[in-house]
């Protein structure tokens, strides 16, 4: 088993109401048990500012899913909430997001699949989630959520419960 770490988020529809879905689907994978989830956190849009807030989140997953796998397991779960990715929008509004943000202590490098993901250490709207439920656990290359997370700056973005 290996403990999979995944960020999530949306900012279109009732947002919330998608993360608290989101997360009764990633419980339903095969081979995967939920560990623990955050709360939900309202957070401002990143890249493009020009859309709705997000609403982000984090979980972990206990899963036998090879890392590859597991993606296309949450690329399906995104689908199934009405994500369409669109190439030419970089950092666009959202249905639903699901990233694999850590697997294990694993470094992978694949086209379709970077882990740890690579802004993971600077972004507080993946790192805040993440250090409620999983504080110890290491980004290769950069440490601990923990130590991560007190260098980033976390304006804007605030607890809105479950």
């Amino acid at each position: 088993m290996t403990l999979a770490c995944i960020g999530l988020g949306a900012n279109l529809g009732d947002a919330a109401q998608t993360l608290r879905e989101a997360f009764q689907a990633l419980a339903a994978l095969p081979q995967t048990t939920l560990q623990a989830r955050s709360q939900l956190y309202s957070t401002p849009a990143w890249g493009n500012e020009d859309q709705p807030a997000f609403v982000n989140a984090a979980a972990v997953l206990d899963t036998t899913l090879p890392a590859p796998a597991l993606l296309e397991a949450l690329l399906e779960i995104e689908r199934r909430f009405g994500r369409v990715r669109d190439p030419a929008v970089h950092w666009g509004p959202r249905a639903l997001d699901l990233d694999v943000l850590l697997y294990g202590e694993d470094v992978i490098d694949l086209p379709q699949l970077q882990v740890p993901h690579p802004y993971l250490h600077a972004r507080a709207f993946a790192l805040l989630p993440l250090a409620e439920i999983a504080p110890e656990a290491v980004i290769p290359g950069h440490g601990r959520v923990r130590d991560a997370v007190v260098r980033v700056e976390a304006c804007g973005i605030a607890s809105i419960g479950g």
